[in-house]
């Protein structure tokens, strides 16, 4: 499918589930199996360019007309794993948290109350049809999330700054899914023996109840997505924000509040700074 624009689109990020072929049935085994063998599958910007295309018109589209049929394919030890992107669920997921974050007068600017209510009656009635349904991919802007760095460790950061080429530069954990699923275990274990509530043990809670809908054999990927266009990559080069995690978590267990503050400053720090990049002209 060719690419509506060459823009890159810096301000996404992504936690992505990569399951094995055998966790979908038929017939979306196949269809995915063969999709798996394409050369010509499209990228993450691909994805976000077509959905800023669907915004420009008058009205715009919030939420696409039709499910998208792409995935990210990943082979983890010769065995195909497949990352869909349900474009359309996450469109309607996104509205949803879109309306909570933005004042009213500011969301009928952006989208008029009549698109928003028909997007919201399409969204019902798709549910009636498939109540079981959840995303492979969560996204988060001008950020990645804290309780998403729970999930990994710094032993599997990926950190390539791009070539010469023009291939672009890459930040990414990956890790196999028993080790998330455990880590937020633990991790959730020694932020409530520390606080008995907070927005980082309900962000963890959340995060783990969505990881238990997939494969045990599933693939857990931490992307930094577009921000690596707009970070200069000394601070990406710099960037351990898993291990500060890992390290407040671990001093947490130990009862040194003194620690874990230390690293929850290192990483607000650094956060702040690619927050600003938000605003800045």
């Amino acid at each position: 499918m060719p690419k509506v624009t060459s823009v890159i689109v810096p301000y996404a990020t992504y936690l992505r589930v990569y399951e094995p072929l055998a966790a979908f049935p038929e017939p979306e085994r196949s269809q995915w199996a063969r999709y798996a063998r394409r050369t010509d599958r499209p990228s993450y910007q691909d994805e976000l360019r077509r959905a800023l295309a669907d915004l420009a018109p008058t009205p715009p589209v919030p939420v696409p007309v039709h499910e998208s049929d792409d995935a990210f394919v990943l082979d983890v030890d010769g065995v195909v794993c497949v990352c869909p992107w349900r474009t359309r669920l996450r469109g309607w997921l996104a509205l949803d948290e879109l309306s909570e974050e933005l004042p009213p007068p500011v969301m009928d600017a952006v989208l008029p109350p009549v698109l928003r209510r028909q997007a919201a009656q399409d969204y019902e009635r798709w549910l009636t049809i498939n109540p079981d349904a959840r995303p492979w991919i969560r996204t988060a802007t001008w950020q990645v999330p804290i309780n998403w760095f729970v999930l990994v460790s710094d032993e599997e950061r990926e950190y390539d700054k791009g070539a010469s080429d023009g291939s672009p530069p890459v930040l990414r954990y990956r890790t196999p899914m028993v080790q998330a699923r455990r880590r937020v275990a633990r991790g959730l274990r020694a932020l409530r023996e520390a606080m008995n509530e907070g927005p980082l043990i309900d962000g963890l809670m959340d995060v783990g109840r969505w990881l238990e809908e997939f494969h045990p054999r599933s693939l857990v990927e931490l992307d930094y997505g577009g921000l690596v266009h707009v970070v200069p990559a000394g601070t990406l080069e710099d960037d351990h924000s898993a291990a500060d995690v890992a390290e407040g978590i671990a001093a947490l267990r130990r009862g040194d509040g003194a620690g874990a503050g230390e690293a929850y400053a290192r990483l607000v720090e650094r956060w702040r700074s690619v927050r600003n990049l938000r605003s800045a002209n």
